[in-house]
């Protein structure tokens, strides 16, 4: 199996977390960073790792880091 990273445009992701689509992830690990870099309707990294045996298998996460 090779592991793929799939790059989409910032539209996109945007467009998809809007619709429930996807879930938005900030990439960064240290909380004042991502307090920085955050997006409108993302989650912390720590907040998507605490959560992530629960979400359903076909629910796309898109993360970034700025």
């Amino acid at each position: 199996m090779t592991d793929t990273v799939e790059r989409i445009e910032p539209t996109t992701a945007r467009a998809d977390t809007a619709a429930g689509k996807a879930l938005l992830v900030c990439g960064y690990e240290d909380d004042a960073k991502c307090r920085k870099a955050r997006l409108e309707g993302s989650i912390p990294l720590a907040r998507f790792t605490s959560m992530a045996t629960t979400l359903p298998r076909d629910k796309e996460i898109i993360f970034y880091c700025a």
